[in-house]
């Protein structure tokens, strides 16, 4: 989780503390290095947030994480109601509020750059945390007030249903079950389902989706997960059927061994090309109408469209000089209102 969901915590960090040893409300603050002051976890020694940056740049762990905030003028902290450091992510967390075998109430922090990446992290480590606790799965809601007056109750563990037909799911993993085998399937994947018939005696399953499952978002991810109850080994395999290429694509490769016999060579040239090729190098006007422009180039090469095939031609036979033979080229065109189309041109220079 920490690699694909939290990007090395460049996305979302998480911090654990023990509620019995800080106060509530708790708030999130960014500050200047100078103004925070803390022990931070698995230390002794008080430390100045910008002087910790220094101290753990020979910590194998977490100098990876530093560049995320080392060179911010302001770092996050989150203070307890007694202006206690709780944490200071996404690097470390204080050593007041530890996490330790006498620990009784949990507390949990996620700071993040977007809401349902935090929904998800929190999600899944409250019900995790939850079936181990003394009153399994109690959990406490708590308000989240920002800083414009709004207020977000955290954290929704509610379900959320999703409709699928059992033809979509029969066809997407190539195997025909019945109704009652696909639900048995989907509760094995923790996936509540109940499966109804459609005014048009279609058979649909209605899905309950729990907030462990986030990966759970489309009507593909339960086929998948049907599939995956059911055994992939177990599923037919079935040969595709051979495909043949496209009259057009055959018609060119007739022409290219035909091309290339009399002694000509193919030049392949990029689709874009720089402004100044396709009009200014080449004596040509822009009509300011039909030349499909990148908007975003890499760079000049890479400006246009190209209307013609002569600037590659061009371009090739000038680094070229040096091994004259004779260049043919068929390759696509492009004009701003019409459809790319396939164009031949075999031009001799000698």
């Amino acid at each position: 989780m920490c690699l694909y969901l939290f990007r090395r915590r460049t996305l979302v960090a998480i911090g654990t503390h023990d509620l019995d040893t800080i106060e509530g409300p708790f708030t999130y603050e960014a500050l200047p290095p100078q103004e925070i002051n803390f022990v931070p976890l698995k230390q002794t020694k008080n430390f100045r947030a910008d002087g910790l940056m220094e101290f753990y740049k020979s910590d194998l762990k977490l100098k990876k994480f530093l560049h995320i905030t080392e060179d911010s003028p302001v770092f996050t902290v989150i203070y307890d109601h007694k202006r206690t450091v709780l944490s200071l992510p996404p690097i470390i967390n204080g050593t007041h509020s530890a996490v330790s075998l006498k620990t009784k109430t949990m507390f949990i922090e996620c700071t993040t750059t977007g809401l349902t990446k935090a929904n998800i992290v929190l999600n899944t480590m409250v019900t995790m945390f939850s079936v181990h606790c003394e009153k399994k799965i109690e959990v406490e809601p708590v308000e989240v007030i920002y800083p414009d007056g709004k207020s977000y109750i955290c954290l929704d563990l509610s379900l959320y249903q999703m409709t699928v037909p059992l033809s979509y799911i029969t066809s997407a993993i190539g195997a025909s079950l019945p109704a009652h085998e696909v639900a048995k399937l989907l509760n094995k994947m923790q996936l509540h389902a109940k499966h109804t018939l459609s005014e048009k005696n279609e058979t649909n399953f209605t899905i309950s989706v729990p907030p462990t499952r986030s990966d759970i978002l489309y009507p593909c991810d339960v086929a998948e997960d049907v599939a995956i109850a059911y055994g992939y080994n177990e599923i037919q395999k079935i040969k595709l059927p051979s495909l043949k290429p496209q009259s057009l694509n055959q018609f060119s490769d007739i022409i290219r061994a035909e091309i290339a016999m009399v002694g000509y060579s193919e030049v392949l040239t990029w689709l874009l090309c720089s402004y100044k090729e396709n009009f200014t190098m080449l004596n040509r006007k822009d009509d300011k109408s039909t030349t499909a422009i990148n908007g975003n180039p890499h760079s000049t090469d890479f400006e246009v469209v190209r209307t013609i095939l002569m600037p590659g031609l061009l371009k090739t036979v000038g680094h070229n000089k040096d091994h004259p033979k004779k260049p043919a080229g068929g390759h696509d065109l492009a004009h701003a209102d019409t459809i790319c189309y396939y164009m031949l041109l075999y031009t001799d220079f000698w």
